[in-house]
């Protein structure tokens, strides 16, 4: 009978790629928990430059200038591409934007919307 003294050599011998195997098995889970964490950072920020260009665009609406003109100047050029501009009542402003993907020759069907508008008048 072996005592656990002498098998320990070979136990130790026996799981030396065990790490190795597991990573690889792992990262491309890792891999695309990284991508998705990206994309939705890359929605988020979308949002909110939407967001900032109905502002712009409702400044420009009230002061009587063009409202897609003042949404295009806030925008990066890559969101300008599929840029719409709705006017409401009241001087609101409607923009919608493509949400863009990593891979940026994938064209996306989603849209962003966002909506602002000043008050009218005195308080």
């Amino acid at each position: 009978m072996s005592s656990p003294l002498r098998l320990a050599p070979r136990l130790i011998r026996s799981e030396l790629g065990q790490a190795s195997v597991e990573l690889v098995g792992t990262l491309p889970l890792v891999l695309l928990a990284g991508l998705v964490a990206w994309q939705l950072a890359l929605a988020g920020h979308t949002l909110w430059l939407c967001a900032h260009a109905a502002r712009a665009a409702a400044r420009a609406e009230a002061v009587g200038r063009d409202p897609r003109t003042a949404a295009r100047s806030v925008l990066p050029s890559a969101l300008e591409r599929g840029l719409k501009v709705d006017s409401a009542a009241g001087g609101a402003v409607r923009i919608q934007v493509r949400m863009p993907f990593l891979v940026p020759s994938w064209s996306s069907p989603l849209r962003v919307a966002a909506s602002a508008g000043l008050p009218n008048g005195p308080r």
